[in-house]
């Protein structure tokens, strides 16, 4: 029986993170950058599994690395605190200098190590959003200041919506594809277009239930048109790499957006019955999909589950008139 969308990954019972990695936080000293080849000139590289709590299934976030004779050009940074491993499997891959560095999103653990390429003389892109959410960064949800970050990795070439940004480089044509605000308010799909593959950051994720990051200017809309967007530049056989997780098609999508929009029903007809947020809580609206989404009920920001936080999200939006 084929699961709600695709997933590879182990099931709720065995993705349970360890209590000793969920007790010593992110072991960073533990993480290993895994290279998986796409194309003759384009490699991935993902953490390893359970060293990392918030992302038992690979820690951190995953790396681009396009590499030829121009020189290499990289999508996300990673945990700032291994920017010395991330350095050195680029170079395992391609000894060429590192030209440039684009983000998908302002997370730490796809921008932490960025004053680390800026230092070495990458040139770095990212959405306009991006780089004033590094400048000026949101307070947290428990109201305490945001993570001041390394002027060195700031975007010094930045876009808005619009027409993508293209690089012409290694007999490769990248585009930097800006995104309505979805997981956060500066996402960006980076195409490989000879490659035939798409890095779709964090706005579709197959561990645990999606993430919209409001205190970063996502948004529950955004990210369908995200989801949309990505079907339609996506070929039946093109490779859509998310942030953390599993290689999917285009027809994966279809689903997952599908539970998306079923649960953001639900929860539109509660409200207009008067529900409050805490009774939406309770009436558990994703447990159609609980079985099917590993990691969906592990713990998440707020104190809940990944489903809590999700719904929670989508309640605060309709709310707002979204």
């Amino acid at each position: 029986m084929r699961v709600l969308w695709q997933f590879v990954l182990v099931g709720l019972a065995s993705a349970a993170i360890p209590l000793s990695v969920a007790a010593q936080g992110i072991q960073y000293d533990k993480i290993e950058l895994i290279p998986e080849k796409i194309a003759p000139n384009l490699t991935m590289l993902a953490g390893n599994k359970d060293v990392d709590p918030g992302h038992p299934d690979g820690a951190g976030g995953r790396i681009g690395v396009l590499h030829g004779p121009d020189g290499v050009l990289v999508v996300d940074s990673q945990y700032g605190q291994v920017a010395d491993k991330v350095m050195a499997a680029i170079k395992r891959v391609s000894p060429a200098p590192i030209r440039i560095l684009v983000n998908t999103h302002i997370h730490i653990d796809h921008t932490g190590g960025n004053a680390a390429f800026g230092k070495a003389g990458a040139t770095i892109y990212a959405r306009e959003e991006l780089r004033e959410q590094m400048i000026h960064p949101a307070r947290r949800a428990d109201g305490s200041p945001g993570l001041a970050r390394e002027p060195a990795g700031y975007p010094v070439v930045t876009y808005g919506l619009g027409e993508p940004v293209k690089i012409h480089m290694n007999g490769e044509i990248v585009e930097f594809i800006p995104v309505r605000a979805a997981h956060t308010g500066g996402d960006t799909i980076v195409k490989f277009t000879n490659a035939n593959t798409i890095m779709i950051g964090d706005f579709y994720r197959n561990f645990g239930y999606p993430y919209i990051d409001t205190l970063n200017g996502g948004s529950l809309q955004g990210l369908i048109d995200a989801l949309d967007l990505t079907m339609k530049l996506a070929k039946p056989d093109t490779k859509l790499i998310p942030g953390h997780g599993t290689i999917i098609k285009r027809n994966d999508i279809a689903p997952y957006r599908d539970m998306i929009a079923a649960v953001q029903g639900k929860v539109r007809a509660m409200i207009a019955q008067g529900a409050t947020e805490q009774q939406v809580l309770a009436a558990k609206l994703t447990s159609p999909y609980d079985a099917k989404v590993p990691g969906g009920l592990l713990p998440a920001g707020g104190g809940g589950t990944s489903a809590d936080r999700f719904v929670s999200a989508v309640y605060q939006e309709l709310k707002r008139g979204g």
